[in-house]
């Protein structure tokens, strides 16, 4: 993965506009929470192959990135991302990095479900 380029980013994006596609969106912190900390809240997001169509796909921010894609209904957005890659699939892959290289949010758009 290389540091997201906002306009390769919002090209791969708009190649995936009004086209049903699937998604893959997650977040997490519990893999590297300190369970120590009884205060500490360990909260996550999944969701994964969910089929969407988004009229307007947008990246805003300076870094870390705030990706949204409008639905019929209302939106999707992650933030936070940082990385991306478009595979051999065609897969536009997503990711926000820690300081120490750990996941914290993945967005993944493909015209394929996800293995």
């Amino acid at each position: 993965m290389q540091l997201i380029d906002k306009t390769i980013v919002q090209n791969y994006i708009d190649s995936f506009a009004n086209k049903e596609i699937f998604i893959h969106l997650e977040t997490t912190n519990g893999a590297y929470a300190s369970h120590k900390d009884e205060s500490f809240l360990n909260a996550g997001a999944f969701i994964r192959n969910a089929k969407i169509r988004f009229s307007l796909g947008k990246i805003t921010g300076e870094g870390p990135y705030r990706i949204g894609l409008k639905l019929d209904s209302g939106w999707v957005y992650g933030e936070g991302l940082t990385h991306f890659e478009r595979d051999e699939k065609g897969r536009l892959l997503m990711a926000g990095l820690n300081s120490k290289g750990q996941l914290a949010i993945a967005l993944e758009l493909s015209e394929t479900p996800f293995d």
